[in-house]
């Protein structure tokens, strides 16, 4: 089942005092070799070639990360690590972003999986059927006090699914939409609806919701 969040019922993973050390050394070794080695990969059509490689590096970091590369925003590639939204591993991510190289035209760099730009245009394959996020309505509902957003999903497709794929196509474009850092930080409850709530909207007004949370001590709730 996929998850934004993740337990903490794991023995302690401290970054530890020579983390600054692992970081410096993977910098290094992106520059120089990997950065070259990937571009390579890349121009000739194989993106999987150093896959192994690069998640030996992340690796090396921290066991728990994850790596890809994806799409730039405003580069032609992007490198992401993700710490998949476990807080315990955010001084880990913070400090691999702040020691990486400036952003050009050729690449940047992500401490996290952002947001797509127009989640949309994104379509979904699961179960061997096609789901179209811009069919996903939500419903918010806002805890001040809490700076959280609580939300029930919905998407016509749910009756054709399982309970498994169903899960999964309630947060999929919850990722989509905020990016796994806004996610992790600003939603609460989760829920499945099968119906679709009163006063939902789509994942752009969503997105919307939840940036002013984030941003400012109140906001309306996108179900009013």
């Amino acid at each position: 089942m996929l998850k934004l969040f993740r337990r903490r019922d794991r023995t302690e993973r401290e970054a530890g005092p020579d983390l600054a050390d692992r970081v410096r050394a993977f910098w290094q070794l992106w520059d120089d070799e990997l950065q070259p080695q990937v571009s390579a990969a890349l121009g000739d059509g194989q993106p999987h070639r150093l896959d192994h490689p690069l998640a030996e590096a992340v690796a090396s970091v921290h066991p728990d990360l994850i790596v890809s590369i994806e799409q730039g925003e405003n580069a032609l590639f992007a490198l992401v690590v993700s710490a998949q939204a476990d807080p315990e591993l955010r001084a880990v991510t913070d400090a691999w972003k702040a020691a990486a190289p400036a952003d050009d035209q050729n690449w940047e760099y992500h401490d996290s999986i952002p947001p797509v730009p127009d989640p949309t245009q994104v379509t979904v394959n699961l179960h061997g059927g096609q789901y179209a996020l811009s069919q996903v309505r939500l419903a918010a509902q806002v805890d001040h006090a809490e700076g959280l957003v609580d939300v029930a999903v919905h998407h016509p497709g749910f009756a054709d699914l399982e309970e498994a794929e169903r899960t999964a196509l309630t947060f999929l474009p919850l990722q989509a939409v905020l990016g796994e850092r806004l996610a992790a930080d600003r939603l609460g409850r989760v829920e499945t609806a099968l119906l679709e709530p009163d006063g939902a909207v789509g994942l752009l007004e969503f997105r919307d919701v939840v940036r002013s949370v984030a941003s400012g001590p109140t906001t309306p709730d996108a179900s009013a």
